[in-house]
């Protein structure tokens, strides 16, 4: 078997598809993307096309080395994705030459089935207690939201009694036998994130991801000292070689690898086991496509550390379209008690919608809005 092509198509509301055709007419498709820099990432893949046109998809790993380490400069957000799509479509080729589900290939399943948990709230967080029962009465058990809007190094306390309001309204709404993780999204800094962690403790969040950006590994440190809420990240490390620092910080209880930015599946299946090593858990990241959800699945089925999986139903940046808008199949979307079964189908086990997908490719210009303070300064978003 050979690959003979590669096709892109960004789609609508911001995702970026890959079709991987071969000389056998089996086509594994795969999810390079990355949020807001579609353009590049998809310049990335075709700078790797012919690494590939005429191989053998089936030698994953040597394919992947060569589009990691034949260059001299590697590493990042754009050319990370760029590899984790292709190795995404690699791999349900040879799940689909086989007759199995990728997971059958990693071992085989730990589980049987998969937690899940949806977002609520939006990047300004509103109604969120309302839209947690939503949630829950969909069959969710546990929840995700954005802690706040825009924070400057030093704010107002009216802004951090609302992040507190916030979570506990969510906690009355959801009871004490469901979850919710607070987003911090990177927006606090270290001098309130001190106040803010100490504040949410009585709510008993399920994490809270990022509570200050991960460049920042000796603030967590100290933050991850003074409290005893668990705390994530991952979501912007891109290799095992990102993650390593963390792993012996001693500052990370959870990782969030995303199987669309951090080399694929063949990368984040290694990112796991050094996880798992240093008892941490794996909670992938995935507020993307049906592709990208695919791939987390079929990690969150081999990896015994794996404990929930985010999952993009329904949420805010979805207005345009859907994760079952391009699915002949929609089976993995389907809750029960806030799971979801395995996938059973081959390869990764989604059925593209391939006349869809075609009928609503074209460039999608999705960006992330450029927030300020009060004084006109940059804010994190």
């Amino acid at each position: 078997m050979k690959i003979t092509s590669m096709e892109l198509f960004p789609i609508p509301p911001r995702w970026l598809f890959l079709r991987i055709g071969t000389d056998e007419e089996i086509v594994g498709w795969g999810e390079p993307v990355v949020e807001g820099r579609t353009a590049s990432v998809a310049a990335a893949v075709k700078e790797l096309e012919p690494f590939l046109i005429g191989r053998d998809p089936g030698e994953i790993e040597d394919i992947w080395q060569v589009l990691y380490r034949g260059f001299f400069y590697r590493g990042g957000p754009a050319f990370m994705s760029a590899i984790a799509g292709i190795d995404q479509a690699l791999w349900d080729i040879a799940g689909k030459r086989l007759g199995v589900p990728v997971y059958r290939l990693l071992g085989g399943p730990v589980r049987q089935k998969v937690r899940v948990y949806s977002w609520i709230g939006g990047d300004r967080p509103h109604q969120v207690a309302e839209q947690a029962r939503q949630r829950i009465a969909e069959g969710f058990t546990a929840v995700k939201m954005n802690a706040s809007e825009e924070m400057d190094y030093i704010d107002s306390p009216a802004k951090i009694d609302a992040v507190i309001a916030r979570a506990a309204a969510v906690r009355e709404a959801i009871g004490n036998d469901r979850n919710m993780g607070i987003d911090f999204h990177g927006r606090i800094h270290r001098s309130v994130a001190k106040v803010l962690l100490r504040e949410l403790e009585p709510f008993h969040p399920m994490f809270v991801e990022e509570p200050v950006l991960p460049e920042h590994m000796e603030s967590l440190r100290t933050l991850a000292e003074t409290t005893t809420i668990p705390i994530a990240l991952g979501e912007r490390l891109f290799s095992r070689w990102d993650f390593k620092p963390w792993f012996a910080s001693g500052a990370v209880d959870i990782v969030q690898p995303d199987l669309s930015h951090a080399g694929g599946i063949s990368e984040v299946r290694r990112i796991a086991a050094m996880a798992e090593a240093y008892d941490i858990a794996v909670a992938p990241h995935c507020p993307l496509g049906p592709i990208a959800l695919a791939a987390s699945l079929q990690i969150d089925a081999a990896a015994p550390n794996a404990v929930i999986q985010e999952i993009s139903l329904g949420i805010h940046y979805n207005d345009t379209a859907d994760l079952q808008d391009y699915l002949r199949n929609s089976e993995l979307l389907k809750l029960q008690d806030g799971f979801v079964d395995l996938p059973t189908a081959s390869g990764l086990g989604v059925e593209i919608d391939e006349e869809k997908v075609r009928e609503s490719s074209g460039f999608t210009t999705w960006h992330n809005p450029i927030w300020r303070n009060a004084d006109g300064s940059i804010a994190e978003w």
